[in-house]
């Protein structure tokens, strides 16, 4: 009898110990980048919403505003957040000036670790959006995966505590 307390007292400590896998994220999808030469063909804006549950990644989104047909989306690995990184996922994507973006994707231990970190980021292109720079792609709406936090509305001052990401990072 008390072997059959002991364990069942060891199987809720490890319940209570075991992190939530489970996982909530949000994108604010923008124009970048911006200068003189793109800022006649790169426009618009969206939000995206992503769950990981531990094995799957589900991500939806919608945008507006571009200045021509969206033609992709994908999830980009990026070695920061804000410095482009390389193509890992495709989203289905419409092919308007709005519309919506979505996908399912299991991920890899990489990928997963991308995630928590900050560096999984949607790109949606679009018809006249220039091919690219030296240095990475040009796409029309750029925007990084992170935990899903409160944003104050556009034009509307962020009161109290401000959104800034303490990632699982890896210790230095």
């Amino acid at each position: 009898m008390r072997n059959h307390i002991r364990i069942h007292a060891l199987l809720v400590a490890c319940v209570v110990a075991m992190p939530a896998v489970a996982a909530d994220y949000q994108a604010n999808l923008g124009p970048m980048p911006l200068d003189d030469e793109t800022k006649a063909v790169i426009a618009g804006r969206g939000n995206a919403t992503a769950s990981y549950d531990g094995k799957l990644l589900s991500v939806k989104g919608d945008f507006a505003g571009l200045p021509s047909s969206a033609t992709t989306a994908n999830l980009f690995l990026s070695p920061h957040i804000g410095v482009p990184g390389t193509k890992v996922l495709a989203l289905t994507v419409s092919q308007s000036n709005s519309g919506t973006v979505s996908g399912s994707f299991k991920l890899s231990g990489a990928q997963a670790q991308a995630l928590r970190t900050g560096r999984l980021y949607i790109q949606v292109d679009s018809e006249k959006a220039p091919p690219g720079y030296e240095w990475g792609p040009k796409g029309t709406l750029w925007g990084w995966l992170l935990p899903a936090h409160e944003t104050a509305a556009q034009g509307v001052p962020q009161q109290g505590k401000w959104f800034l990401p303490q990632l699982d990072t890896p210790k230095r």
